[in-house]
């Protein structure tokens, strides 16, 4: 059997990222990385139990627009609008803080040796698995972007996508749509069975739908009057921006309940509720939904192939001193 050409050079390529992102990149070259990491996000963790899907959220942001490369991180200058001030992301960012105390330790024991980007892939995974989830190895040898830009924030799937449209947004990214359905409530506001959600995010589900219901109608009425009744209209017709409601019943665990969820038509957002408008989607969910453990070894294989998006290796980009500044830019 002869590959088209494009699938050659696809693999070609996944084949030699593999090769160069390795898990125990550091073992020899930083023996304290990981740990490290690891125990700035318990600290952060104990301290606020909503990091965990803030940092979740952070790296799966990062990943879909210029790839895993900390480019998100960057913070805006005079000349130049950041990703961390697109629409997806401004003043919604969580988990800033921790990827900087991490960074200043480790530039301490091994000075331009630890990337911001594999920070935050450890730290994502440290995430899930110190709230009371489960983790897996981390391939490292990711280097940092350079360029980061607002504008290339429309990348990251918005929480109105329809299927068709969710899927389209992860193949560009090289990801399936069963990928996408194990990944999916990693956004658009964090990881949905371990956060919280604005209200604006949904609330269009609630007041104004279309022309025909002002209420979306694939959304559980009584769900709907709680959220509500968490989200009210303001004096001039709007909601609160400040105002968040819980992603589901188990909001700081990392569990399989999302799918649940989504099949009782609790889906918060319209992307959510999307993955059962087609046979394969809604057999895929019911499947999570009744069967945890499988779903937690699909999501750590997702997880790792989606931290190898248009990564930067070798000689390529730079590791930054400062998370927050490109090195040399001042």
């Amino acid at each position: 059997m002869v590959l088209p050409l494009v699938l050659v050079l696809a693999f070609s390529l996944t084949s030699q990222i593999e090769a160069e992102l390795q898990v125990g990149f550091y073992r020899d070259k930083c023996r304290a990385a990981e740990s490290v990491v690891k125990d700035e996000v318990k600290k952060a963790f104990d301290r606020d139990r909503g990091i965990a899907p803030g940092l979740l959220r952070l790296h799966f942001h990062d990943c879909f627009v210029r790839g895993c490369d900390a480019s998100i991180l960057i913070d805006s200058t005079p000349m130049n609008v950041g990703e961390k001030d697109g629409p997806p992301n401004v003043n919604t960012l969580c988990g800033t803080k921790v990827i900087d105390s991490a960074k200043a330790r480790l530039e301490a024991e091994c000075k331009g040796v630890v990337s911001c980007a594999d920070i935050l892939a450890f730290a994502a995974r440290d995430a899930v698995e110190i709230s009371n989830g489960f983790g897996w190895s981390v391939p490292a040898g990711r280097r940092d972007g350079r360029v980061s830009l607002a504008s290339e924030t429309l990348d990251i799937p918005a929480p109105f996508l329809n299927l068709d449209q969710l899927t389209q947004s992860f193949a560009k990214k090289g990801l399936t749509q069963e990928e996408m359905v194990t990944l999916c409530y990693t956004t658009p506001a964090g990881a949905h069975t371990i956060g919280h959600a604005h209200c604006t995010s949904f609330s269009n589900r609630l007041y104004d739908f279309n022309a025909l219901s002002s209420q979306d109608p694939s959304l559980n009425p009584l769900y709907a009057e709680d959220l509500k009744r968490q989200c009210p209209r303001g004096p001039q017709g709007t909601v609160d921006p400040n105002l968040v409601v819980d992603m589901n019943f188990s909001p700081a665990v990392m569990d399989s309940s999302y799918y649940t969820d989504v099949l009782r038509h609790r889906g918060l957002f319209t992307s959510d509720q999307a993955l059962t408008t087609s046979q394969a989607t809604a057999r895929q969910v019911t499947t999570y939904a009744v069967n945890g453990l499988l779903w937690e070894s699909e999501f750590a294989k997702a997880m790792v192939k989606m931290s190898q998006i248009e990564v930067l290796t070798g000689t390529d980009g730079e590791i930054r001193t400062n998370c927050r500044v490109i090195n040399n830019s001042n």
